[in-house]
Order: C-alpha cells, then sequence, then structure tokens
C-alpha cells in the first residue's frame, strides 16, 4: 500500500509535467494563477511568501471553500507537513515534525496575532476562539519552531488564523450546514449535524467600522470504543490472556488501571485481578452544543492606523482528551483584546478567561461508580470468597473467575439507568477524583505586546542608505489560576491564586545584498519566568532569489519553551496517583525520596512469578527479588529546548503554472518535559527490607506522576514536498511528508514519544468552475502506521486513508452558495491516535447567503 501511495504521488508530478507539454502554448485567458501572496506570521512583517525566511503554508477562504471537509478548521490537515489529532468531532488538534499529543502545548494557535489558548492546559480549546468559515480570510502555517520572534512555546509549529476586516468585506452572510454521521456505526444510529453561522461587518466613511459574528453547533460525537488490553500480561504466568484474564484493561474502559488493580492469593496462586470498570460509551454524554459569538469595533485615527477592541466568548460541550478523556460540559472561554497599529507601531493587550463549568473526568467517574457502590476492599473480599467457594465445588479455572465477578459486582450500578444517571450527576459535582469527578478550573492569562519598526519611523534614513530593517519588540504575560483544591493548590497562602509570570523582547535585523538577490535575516529573543533564569534564542535565516521565480532558503533557530501551568502546578489526586507539578514548592521531598514505578512493577511481577512458579513464600520471594528497586534520580522541572536547522526551496516552474516547495529539517531537542511515576513508601524506615515489604503493596506506598525533564537528547530530521498545478480553472494539489526518529543519547525513556507517522501523502483536483457556476473538488489523504505512547495508552496505530469531496453551486443573482460535500465518504471508521474516538463518514449540505 505505502509503495502505490508513494508511486501514484510522483506519477501525479509526471503527469502534470506532460499535460503543459502537450497544452497549447498560449494562456487560455480564464486561467487563474495565483501563486504567491504576502504572509506576515514568518517575520512579523509583510513578505512576499516566496521569499520567507523558514517554511510557511497557507490555506485561504476560496481554497478551503474547495475542499470537501465539513470546515476550514478541518481542512488544515491537507496542508503540507500537517497531523491530525482528532480527539471528537468538536475538537481537532494540529501538529507538525514529530512529538505529537492531544493537548500539543508545543503548537502554538493564534488569531489575528493573538494567542487564543485555554490558560491552564496552555493550548487552545480547538476552534473555540477561532473565526467561523464565513469570516475566515486566510490561515498561516509555520510548521518547527517560531519562538525566536514569537516567545510562546511555539516549538513544534505556529498556526495564525486571520479574519475578514470589516473596512473590506461588508455586509450580512448566513451559512447553515446541516448534515449527517454515525452511518454503520455499531455504537449509534445515523445522527444530525448543524452548524449555523452568521457575519455582519459595516463600516462608516472608512474611519468606523463594527463586526459581530455568530455560531453555534450541534451534533453527536465520535466515539472512542477500542478494546484492545492494555495489560495483556497481567496473569501470563497463568496462561490467562484476552477476555479469560482477570486484571484485562481495555484502552476506552476506565476504573479497571493499575491503581484498580490487586494481586489475590487464589488456591495457591497468585492473580492480578481488576475492578470490571465502565466503557467511555456507557459513561460520557457525546453530545454536542458548541457556541461562539464575537464583537468587534474598529476606528481609524488616520488612513495609516487602526484601533480595534474586540470581544470574543466561547461556550464547548464535547469531549476532550489529555492524560485522560474529559467531557467538557457547560466549558466556558471568553477574551477581551484591545490593539493599535500603524505603519511602524503595533500595541496589542489582551485578557482571556477560563472556566471549566459542569466538565468531568471520565476516568475518575468511571472508578468512582464503582467504589461508591462497593469499596475495594469489599469488592476484593467478595471476589477471593466466590472464587474458593466455585473452586471447592470442582469449577474450572475460568468458571470460578467469571462467577467470582459476577458475584462480587452483584448490586453494581447499571449504564443507561435511572440510578447510573442519578451517579453520574452526583460525582460530576464532587471536586475530588479520589471519591468524585468534577473538572472545576479557573483561570486567567494577561498578555501585553509591542512591536515597532524602527526603520519605518526613526531610522527611516538608515533604512533609504542600506537598506536594512530593525524589527524590535516586547511581550509580558502573567497566567492567574484559582486553586480548586483538587486540581490545583497553593502550597504557599491556601486561599490566594497561583501567578507565574513570564516577560522578553527580541530583535530582528534583515537587509538585502547584490540586488536584491540574497536577504539576511538575524534575530535573537530573551525571555525570563519568574521560577527560572533568562532563555536566550537566536535565529539565522538566507534567502537566496537568483530569479524572481526561484529561492533558495536556509536556517538555524533555537526554541525553547517554559512548563505550562499544569506541568509547573498540579496537583490532582486520579486514580490513587497524584500527578504534581515540577516546581520545588509543589514536588519538594518527593523526588528524593521515591522509586521507579517500572521497577516496583518487575519488582511486583518476580514476586508473584517466583510465588507461583517456584513455590516461594512472599517473604521470601521479596528478599531475593528486591535489587529490582531503583530509587527516582530525576529532578524539579526546567525549561525544554530544540536546535532547529532547515533548508528549503520555493519556486515556479512551467510558465509559472507549476509551483513547487521542498523542504529538508533536522531537530535537537533537550530537556523533554515528561512525566515519571514513582511511588513513596509509607515509612521512615531505611531498611532495604522494611521499604521492599511496603513496596510489593500498593496500600502500603503513595503513588506519584511528577513532572520532571527527560535526561536524554533526541534527534528527529523530516522533509516535505508540496505541488501545486494550475491549467484553465483546474488545481491539481499534492504533498508528500516523511518524519523520522533519528537517534536518542542515553535513551531514558523519558523523552517524549514520536507519535507521529513516517508517511502523510495528500492530493486533491477542484475546479471552481467545471460547467457554469458549477464547481467540484476531491481530497485523498493517506496517513502510514505508527507507533503511539502515553500515560494512557501505548500501541500500534494502524495506517489509513480518507477521500473528501464536494459540489459547490452559485447563483450570482440571489448571491447564494449552494455547498454539497463529504469528509471520508467510503466511511471506514479509523483513529488517528490511541485512546482516541474511531472517526467515519460526516456528510453535510451547506447554504451561505451574502445579503
Amino acid at each position: 500500500m505505502k509503495k502505490q501511495i508513494l508511486f501514484s504521488y510522483f506519477s501525479c508530478l509526471a503527469l502534470g509535467v506532460y499535460a503543459q507539454k502537450t497544452a497549447p502554448s498560449q494562456q487560455p485567458k480564464d486561467t487563474v494563477t495565483v501563486l504567491s501572496e504576502v504572509v506576515v506570521t514568518a517575520s512579523r512583517l509583510p513578505i512576499d511568501v516566496m521569499k520567507s525566511p523558514i517554511s510557511i503554508e497557507l490555506l485561504d477562504a476560496k481554497t478551503a471553500q474547495q475542499q470537501g471537509a465539513a470546515s476550514y478548521f478541518d481542512a488544515l490537515e491537507h496542508i503540507k507537513g500537517v497531523q491530525l489529532l482528532t480527539s471528537s468531532l468538536g475538537f481537532k488538534v494540529y501538529n507538525t515534525r514529530g512529538f505529537a499529543n492531544p493537548t500539543n502545548v508545543r503548537f502554538v494557535q493564534l488569531v489575528d496575532g493573538i494567542d487564543n489558548q485555554a490558560p491552564h492546559i496552555g493550548a487552545p480549546i480547538a476552534g473555540a476562539l477561532a473565526p467561523s468559515d464565513i469570516d475566515l480570510a486566510k490561515v498561516e502555517l509555520i510548521p518547527g519552531t517560531a519562538s525566536a520572534l514569537y516567545g510562546m512555546n511555539a516549538l513544534n509549529g505556529m498556526l495564525n488564523i486571520l479574519s475578514k476586516s470589516p473596512f473590506t468585506f461588508q455586509g450580512l452572510t448566513v451559512q447553515q450546514k446541516t448534515g449527517v454521521n454515525h452511518l454503520g456505526d455499531a455504537n449509534a444510529s445515523a445522527q444530525l449535524f448543524a452548524e449555523t453561522a452568521l457575519r455582519w461587518a459595516k463600516a462608516w466613511q472608512n474611519r468606523w467600522a463594527v463586526k459581530v459574528n455568530f455560531a453555534y453547533t450541534k451534533g453527536y460525537d465520535w466515539i472512542a470504543d477500542n478494546t484492545q488490553d492494555l495489560n495483556p500480561n497481567g496473569n501470563i504466568s497463568l496462561g490467562l490472556t484476552g477476555q479469560a484474564n482477570p486484571a484485562y484493561d481495555a484502552i476506552n474502559s476506565y476504573g479497571n488501571e493499575s491503581s484498580n488493580r490487586k494481586t489475590l492469593t487464589l488456591g495457591g496462586k497468585r492473580y492480578a485481578v481488576a475492578r470490571t470498570g465502565y466503557y467511555e460509551k456507557d459513561i460520557a454524554d457525546f453530545n454536542i452544543h458548541n457556541l461562539k459569538a464575537d464583537i468587534g469595533l474598529y476606528y481609524k485615527p488616520t488612513p495609516q492606523s487602526e484601533i480595534q477592541y474586540t470581544y470574543k466568548i466561547g461556550t464547548i460541550d464535547n469531549v476532550y482528551q489529555r492524560t485522560n478523556r474529559f467531557r467538557l460540559d457547560n466549558y466556558h472561554i471568553s477574551q477581551h483584546s484591545l490593539v493599535f497599529k500603524n505603519k511602524s507601531l503595533v500595541l496589542k493587550a489582551y485578557l482571556t478567561t477560563e472556566d471549566t463549568g459542569d466538565s468531568y473526568n471520565i476516568r475518575s467517574m468511571a472508578e468512582n461508580i464503582d467504589k461508591a457502590y462497593k469499596t475495594d476492599d469489599q469488592w476484593f473480599k467478595d471476589f477471593t470468597t466466590a472464587f474458593n467457594t466455585a473452586n471447592g465445588q470442582g469449577k474450572t479455572t475460568a468458571e470460578a473467575l467469571s462467577l467470582a465477578r459476577t458475584q462480587a459486582d452483584a448490586g453494581r450500578p447499571q449504564p443507561h439507568t435511572a440510578s447510573f444517571n442519578e451517579w453520574i450527576q452526583k460525582l460530576s459535582k464532587i471536586n475530588n477524583w479520589d471519591i468524585g469527578a468534577a473538572l472545576q478550573v479557573k483561570s486567567w492569562l494577561y498578555h501585553a505586546e509591542g512591536q515597532w519598526d524602527m526603520t519605518e519611523s526613526l531610522l527611516q534614513t538608515l533604512h533609504q542608505k542600506t537598506g536594512i530593517n530593525i524589527l524590535a519588540g516586547f511581550d509580558y504575560r502573567s497566567y492567574e489560576v484559582y486553586p480548586d483544591g483538587n486540581y490545583f493548590i497553593n502550597p504557599i497562602e491556601a486561599n490566594k491564586n497561583l501567578t507565574y509570570v513570564k516577560y522578553g523582547a527580541f530583535l530582528q535585523v534583515t537587509q538585502a545584498f547584490f540586488n536584491e538577490k540574497l536577504q539576511l535575516n538575524l534575530s535573537a529573543r530573551a525571555d525570563k519566568n519568574q521560577y527560572f533564569d533568562w532563555q536566550f534564542n537566536p535565529r539565522m535565516a538566507w534567502v537566496y532569489s537568483p530569479t524572481h521565480d526561484h529561492h533558495i532558503r536556509l536556517s538555524y533557530q533555537n526554541g525553547y519553551r517554559f512548563p505550562s501551568l499544569f506541568e509547573a502546578f498540579s496537583n490532582v489526586n486520579s486514580g490513587g496517583v497524584k500527578r504534581v507539578g515540577g516546581l520545588p514548592l509543589m514536588s519538594q521531598g518527593i523526588f528524593e525520596n521515591s522509586y521507579f514505578k517500572t521497577s516496583i512493577d518487575a519488582f511486583q511481577a518476580a514476586v508473584t512469578s517466583d510465588v507461583n512458579t517456584k513455590g516461594l513464600s512472599t517473604a521470601e520471594a521479596i528478599r531475593q527479588n528486591k535489587g529490582l528497586l531503583i530509587k527516582n534520580d530525576y529532578t524539579y522541572i526546567k525549561p525544554e529546548q530544540v536546535n532547529s536547522f532547515e533548508i528549503g526551496y520555493k519556486g515556479n516552474w512551467l510558465q509559472k503554472r507549476l509551483l513547487v516547495d521542498i523542504d529538508f529539517y533536522y531537530n535537537i531537542y533537550q530537556n523533554f518535559m515528561a512525566q515519571v511515576e514513582a511511588s513513596v513508601p509509607k515509612t521512615s524506615s531505611s531498611n532495604t527490607d522494611t521499604i521492599a515489604t511496603y513496596l510489593n503493596d500498593r496500600s502500603k506506598q503513595d503513588r506519584y506522576r511528577l513532572w520532571t525533564n527527560s535526561k536524554s537528547k533526541v534527534y528527529n530530521y523530516g522533509a516535505s514536498i508540496g505541488l501545486r498545478y494550475q491549467y484553465r480553472n483546474y488545481i491539481v494539489e499534492s504533498n508528500l511528508s516523511y518524519a523520522k526518529l533519528d537517534r536518542k543519547e542515553s535513551n531514558d525513556g523519558l523523552e517524549e514519544a514520536f507519535n507521529t507517522p513516517q508517511w502523510i501523502a495528500n492530493i486533491g483536483i477542484s475546479n471552481r468552475k467545471i460547467w457554469q457556476n458549477l464547481g467540484a473538488g476531491i481530497s485523498f489523504k493517506w496517513q502510514d502506521a505508527f507507533i503511539w505512547q502515553s500515560s494512557l495508552a501505548t500501541g500500534n496505530v494502524a495506517a489509513y486513508h480518507t477521500i473528501d469531496a464536494q459540489l459547490t453551486y452559485s447563483v450570482p443573482s440571489q448571491k447564494l452558495v449552494v455547498k454539497l460535500g463529504g469528509s471520508n465518504i467510503t466511511n471506514q471508521y479509523y483513529y488517528n491516535f490511541l485512546a482516541g474516538p474511531s472517526v467515519g463518514g460526516l456528510y453535510y449540505i451547506s447554504i451561505t447567503a451574502n445579503l
């Protein structure tokens, strides 16, 4: 399959060249050639995209309209080098160049240059504050690090979504989408999908303007239903595997994880036994209700200057994933922003507010419903009694285990019953994950920044004489979070909000040489966090343009990121494991006295094996295997860094019908932030036998997941090629991306998982005017298989491919556009990361009216 995909990709290039050779030499009058555009994200100043000093990708509103995807946010996955993670129908996460995860604090998302992250996680809540389809101007995406200019943790990439100006695009636009998903889904019947969007903009005398947006989405979420066993070797020494394994732990079943297991001695053998747990489809509410709105006021004091005030608000009801799966319910995020800009100066200030509302942890919900009706001690006691009874009656081991579970589960709340739903309502209000499931976080982000193009004003003469451009800027950012007592605590002043402050500045110098054939771009940035020393990172880039149509770029830059609020300050009890932030004020004393969970697991498995196979007593087996225990030698968290090298080419060929964009990169990562799992024995004794005895019993140790840094240095590289061929009204676009984890130094297992397919390919063809007012487009995506690793699930993600298609019909006299489209139109269900949902086809019709 992989060879067929790659062969097809390169065949398309050959076909494009052949089409050019056999076509008439004179360009038809109706040919549309738009192969160059101005971008601002690459260097914070308007430049020709062809001469960008670093890789940058574009998606404009017209191109998004030609995609079969239901929105531009979904269409982004067809951009060169982009990997999509689907946490839910209403929550998509993007990544580039490796080390993906469904929270992805290494990838920054801006809207009109303003960060729209949720403060407490340090990453965006998908498109909660992003423009709707009818307010989109274009999207600019930087694959790879961008922190040298932006300083916002952009190690893996940056997305800048630009909305339409009310001065340029006026009037009332209404769009209605109606569709269906879950066709052929074993977990749900066909479900309706609907999205209503409205945009109104009005300007007066080109000085005053107002813009209002509203969008509401309703649907039924994709369902995570992976039944793969995460603990297949739990009872391998007894020959119990699959459903016969009494410690069975399906990926999307919760309440049966390691913290819900106990080793029981039954009939002289040691069995790992887990509580039964519940599947996500029995716990979560899959109804989606997402609303977002914004209002903007705009004033131009002079023709060259503008003041903008914008207020955005989003309310989210859908599923979301980080370390665990969550149901976001009545989740609110809002943002006030104030911007001033003219030819030389840009000033921005904004406030983002987040309230998780009635959201809950799906795993904790499942776990604590089980515990609420019967304690662990009582359940395991009942299981043991029932097994011994069945065993004494001559039942086989498999029969005795099954009967023991049935007896222990007697009276257990059953999904989709009134009593079960009452438990969900009750536990979703308890803000303690040892007994409840509520996610009750309130946080704020305060941000101010400015940039000054000095050669547009003060140093204009210098620019005219030398061609030098100098850009300087600063930013200040403060996070604030309410210590709810479960997710966050303030260990210094219990009732005072936690604050987390960072500030920095940058300087960028650019100059052209040799009649502007060579562009040199140098920048340097320095940032200070209240808990860390100054971080310095430079960027150097060269662009050589031998002709107007061909451009070669070379760059080096250093990137960094400070820990997010959660990585720094978290204090979460979940499933008997406390996740603790990596700052000394949060984790002092734990690092120094803990033992690695991996060594404890190996120690306990060895003890069990020796008891089962060698006939040793438990005490003898503990003494014999205590040497397997390893003390934790990690320490407090510090900033993460990357050094990135890139070379690329962008050029026009075949009388500017063919655009070619190629890049190659090599990255070196240090100090990856990660979590180490460790336990502290509940004893003050230093005797190794005593410590080993405590660590053999889950009830005699405190378990932690500590934020720290990997000791490994990690190297990865990759390349991509994008082709865009245009003839008459036909546009063929294709891209192929390759990503590879090169090597690791001192592989300690804590480095961030690569979680990236080696190959991703996209190809599509579209025509906005096939016949009269009818347009069409179809695109194909293929993604290679890869290994996914996370604290929630580890295993293989299968390769998959999808086809999106659309037909568009315009009615100019009525100012109407009707679009019939579908994503994954073959309805082949797939998941693009472990523990994520199974994604099928979505089919829709949209009507857009410009009034």
